[in-house]
């Protein structure tokens, strides 16, 4: 074998062991430890198995902005109201009752029906008091008849007296009969006027405009004037009264109030959500309630769509001073957090920022601020849970609530 044949076997014979310690590096590494590690790389390496790099992190994502809902502070003249609670009231409220004793004849009305001042209610069973009334009349006839004749003799005494022919006794004591009769005419008159009253008294009528309630007497029974129970009773509904109490503390508001004149009432549904009637304050109580610490008042409603009801539970709202030119936001943008009130601000980059501030008034629908704002800025009122402070934000058109 010549040398380049050696050579070229030798070569074949180190492929040869190294392909093997590539194939078995376990067996290369009981040999000789040393030889087993170049034999496992060179085996990791021919299976492609080597140990991958970290992959390369990405670039950071670009933040999400946050969608929100904006409104823009402005100014304007906010009325400050005085919330308190009460019951509506009739205005009025009769119980009609019969004034003369009688058999009910007739029932004229419907339960729950509007009545107006003058309609019929019930019929008592007049004919008693219709003769008691011809009686007196018959009477006060028989009372003129006896006076004329009376007259008639007392002109003859007169004539007789002056011819020496009566004396003057029977003059004077014809004319007090005369007189006598003259004042039984008008005592039959008074009568007359009394029983005609009596008899006007079995009709009944409505004496206010209203609404009735239940029946409570039904017809064929006897009524009389002594008893308790009346026939229905009325409600006056146009117009009709509220009764609410409002702190003793507003009292001093509530009277400056009243000397700029009758300041207006609102009245609401007993969860405030629905308004149900304006009107106007008419009565402050004379005392405030030393139990409760409240003064009670009163105000008067047209209530021409019926929409307060005598005895329904209503919440009130009392106005007590118009604040002018006040800055407002919608209420929806206050926040509250550990150091106190705060709402976010969006700037021209529209990035939020968070601004603490001083609330004076506040209801349902808008917040009076203090200090914190300026006119025109633009706050958040809806989505404020996922933003914080530099966080940029993607404004709602759909959604945008103005103020």
């Amino acid at each position: 074998m010549g040398l380049r044949g050696f050579a070229g076997a030798a070569v074949l014979v180190v492929a040869a062991a190294l392909g093997y310690c590539a194939y078995a590096p376990d067996n290369v590494e009981k040999w000789s430890p040393a030889a087993g590690a170049y034999a496992r790389k060179a085996h990791d390496m021919l299976l492609g198995q080597t140990k991958a790099q970290p992959p390369q992190a990405p670039a950071e994502a670009k933040a999400p902005t946050a969608l929100v809902s904006v409104a823009t502070t402005k100014r304007m003249d906010y009325p400050v109201y005085i919330n308190g609670l009460g019951q509506v009231q009739a205005y009025n409220t009769v119980t009609v009752r019969t004034r003369v004793d009688g058999q009910v004849e007739k029932i004229a009305f419907a339960e729950g029906q509007m009545v107006k001042a003058g309609d019929l209610i019930a019929q008592i069973d007049a004919r008693p008091f219709r003769a008691a009334l011809d009686q007196a009349k018959a009477k006060q006839a028989q009372d003129q008849a006896n006076l004329a004749n009376a007259k008639l003799d007392l002109q003859r005494y007169a004539t007789l007296a002056k011819q020496s022919f009566a004396t003057q006794q029977q003059l004077d004591t014809q004319n007090a009969l005369v007189m006598q009769l003259i004042a039984q005419i008008a005592a039959d008159a008074a009568a007359i006027d009394a029983t005609q009253v009596q008899l006007d008294y079995t009709t009944i009528r409505a004496p206010i405009s209203g609404r009735v309630g239940f029946r409570l007497v039904d017809e064929g029974n006897i009524v009389n004037a002594a008893q308790q129970t009346g026939i229905v009773t009325i409600a006056q509904f146009q117009p009709i009264a509220v009764v609410f109490t409002a702190p003793e503390d507003d009292l001093p508001r509530i009277a400056a109030a009243v000397a700029r004149g009758a300041p207006q009432v609102q009245v609401r549904t007993s969860d405030g959500a629905q308004l149900l009637a304006t009107g106007a304050l008419t009565v402050v109580d004379n005392q405030v309630d030393v139990a409760s610490g409240s003064i009670r008042l009163k105000a008067e409603f047209e209530n021409k769509d019926n929409a307060l009801w005598p005895g329904l539970a209503i919440s009130t709202r009392l106005e007590a001073e118009v604040a002018k030119n006040a800055l407002v936001v919608p209420d929806q943008a206050i926040q509250r957090g550990p150091e106190g009130l705060f709402v976010y601000v969006i700037d021209d980059q529209n990035r939020a920022a968070m601004r603490p501030v001083v609330v004076s008034h506040e209801d349902q629908d808008v917040a009076v601020l203090d200090k914190g704002l300026s006119d025109g800025e633009r706050v958040v009122t809806a989505g404020q849970y996922v933003l914080q402070p530099g966080a940029r934000v993607t404004i709602d058109a759909t959604a945008n609530t103005g103020s």
